[in-house]
């Protein structure tokens, strides 16, 4: 149970991949505190955290540390886990419940830059931008372009998923003239829909009629391989997929297969069903894929935002509130975690 020190502790995955994006938020946020301390927590095998490790701690600042069933079960102190980003695919979300463990995540930081990372690779698909670049580099000019490219007014830009992300692109979208915009959603209302200016239609009408999928829905067992060669050969010839959610949502060897047939115009790729990407992957070698390393949205104000919106959710806690932005809003009804906020309202 929590005593008068609030332990805060940073999975170690942030020292290799994160490294110099968080260190000055969190000072900033916890330093003037006198009963916060932070910890680094060691590195394990695979990334997955260890209960040994992680209990002498009331919130971790994770990154994509994995967190399976294992490693909270059994746990006294713990009271949160609070993700740098959006993802939990890798946190075992029923697991943190049972243990009266909150997860929060942080959305508003998030929404922007993704949607802008979905925005660069329409524009860079597009205007055949990698091939104009890798042309120039050697020697040639614009008489030896393979083909034109293609304005976005009056096309129909779709995604899967229409929540926090995909608003905001839709939003970002009106001004450059699509023809349509739609989605597949079964999670909002066709009024919601419509508040953004966008269609709900089935599934496969989001391939069927769209110019650019693209990918904003989290990574689920429902989720996982949803995108598959049946959808993706009712694309457009002409049309293009963007994936910045999760690579494991497409099926990798059905993606790469109608690339290589040509049966629909390109991809943009920022997540993969195994990171990194191996160097074996088909992938490597497609002319009309971009791929970018799973930071493609990895910009100054993400990396700002989301570790100060991960920070104020650990301070609610601290305070003996709920954290915003509360994935399993469940656990509040939870004794354990009810005991554990109980006890760090009568630290303050």
């Amino acid at each position: 149970m929590p005593n008068d020190n609030f332990h805060v502790g940073i999975t170690s995955d942030f020292y290799t991949d994160a490294k110099g994006k968080f260190e000055s938020i969190l000072e900033t946020k916890f330093g003037h505190i006198p009963n916060i301390t932070v910890a680094p927590i060691p590195a394990r095998p695979d990334n997955i955290a260890l209960l040994e490790d992680i209990d002498q701690f009331d919130a971790i600042f994770a990154l994509a540390t994995r967190f399976t069933a294992q490693s909270v079960a059994n746990a006294k102190r713990l009271a949160l886990i609070s993700r740098w980003g959006v993802g939990y695919d890798m946190i075992d979300v029923p697991a943190l419940t049972e243990a009266g463990i909150a997860l929060a995540i942080t959305p508003g930081a998030v929404r922007r830059p993704v949607a802008e990372a979905i925005l660069a690779l329409l524009f860079a698909l597009t205007t055949n931008l990698v091939i104009q670049d890798k042309l120039v580099r050697q020697g040639g000019w614009r008489g030896q372009l393979p083909s034109l490219g293609r304005n976005m007014k009056g096309r129909v830009l779709g995604s899967v998923g229409c929540g926090n992300i995909a608003g905001e692109l839709f939003s970002m979208s009106r001004s450059i003239g699509f023809g349509r915009l739609i989605a597949h959603d079964p999670f909002i209302t066709t009024a919601q829909a419509a508040a953004l200016g966008v269609e709900l239609v089935p599934l496969e009408e989001v391939f069927v009629q769209s110019d650019f999928v693209t990918i904003n829905l989290p990574l689920s067992a429902p989720t996982k391989g949803l995108i598959g060669f049946e959808l993706l050969r009712k694309m457009k010839p002409t049309a293009y997929l963007i994936n910045t959610s999760r690579g494991p949502i497409v099926n990798e060897a059905d993606l790469v297969f109608v690339l290589e047939q040509r049966m629909i115009a390109g991809a943009g790729l920022d997540v993969f069903e195994q990171e990194p990407l191996p160097t074996s992957s088909k992938l490597h070698k497609l002319d009309n894929v971009i791929l970018a390393p799973h930071a493609l949205a990895w910009t100054e104000e993400l990396a700002r935002d989301n570790s100060m919106e991960a920070c104020d959710n650990i301070l609610m806690l601290h305070s003996g509130q709920v954290p915003a932005s509360l994935v399993n809003r469940e656990v509040t009804a939870q004794p354990q975690f009810q005991m554990k906020l109980e006890a760090f309202r009568r630290i303050l």
